[in-house]
This record gives structure tokens, sequence and C-alpha cells, in this order.
């Protein structure tokens, strides 16, 4: 069973920094993409940050050139590294990827994590 489980979230102060973690369990034959997003109390979900399979990365303007997504390809975990970290990026972040366990399958399977908690206040 594929499962992404997050971790790292919790209470920082504006100028602060986190980073959360994700981990992906289970037999990955291949990775197209792994991301996150957030979710803010009364918003939609919207994308945070992105890695595509050939490396490239994608951020959000909000968190652009403060936040960094990274990869471990050999400890199957998924990185989010916040800097400089303002109140209204408070939200519960998600890990999201599709990701492939038959290799005979053409296309990945989308999977969410349950998501994890970032409250910036002072």
């Amino acid at each position: 069973q594929v499962q992404l489980v997050e971790s790292g979230g919790g209470l920082v102060q504006p100028g602060g920094s986190l980073r959360l973690s994700c981990a992906v369990s289970g037999v990955i034959a291949r990775t197209d993409t792994m991301g996150w997003y957030r979710q803010a109390p009364g918003k939609q979900r919207e994308l945070v940050a992105l890695v595509v399979s050939g490396g490239s990365k994608k951020y959000s303007d909000s968190v652009k050139g403060r936040f960094t997504i990274s990869i471990d390809n050999a400890k199957n975990t998924a990185y989010l590294q916040m800097n400089s970290l303002k109140p209204e990026d408070t939200a519960v972040y998600y890990c999201n990827g599709d990701l492939l366990e038959d290799p005979e399958e053409p296309y990945g399977v989308n999977y969410w994590g349950k998501g994890t908690l970032v409250t910036v206040s002072s």
C-alpha cells in the first residue's frame, strides 16, 4: 500500500522557519510528480510547490523565494523548507504525488497525505 505521511508542522513565530517532511511508503516503480499543497481556513486548497519527473520545480508566487521543495530519493522523502514565514502561511499542508506501483501501468495514481498543520503567529 502506498502511503504519504507528513510531519514537521507546528507553531512558529513570523519570520521563523520550519521544514516539513513527507515520507512515502510502499512499492514505488516511478514517481511522476511530488508536491506540496496547503489549505487555509475558509480558503481553497492551493499548490505551494511542485517537482516533476524531469526535476524542474514550480512555486506559487506567494512563497517563491521563501520556500524550497526537495526530494531525497534514497529516503523516499519529500521536504518543504519554509523560511521567512508569514501569518498568511498558516494552513494545513498536504503532500501529494503521482506515483506508480505497477511498472506496466502507463500512468501514475494520485495520492494525498492527511496533512500537517502549520501555524505562524506571535
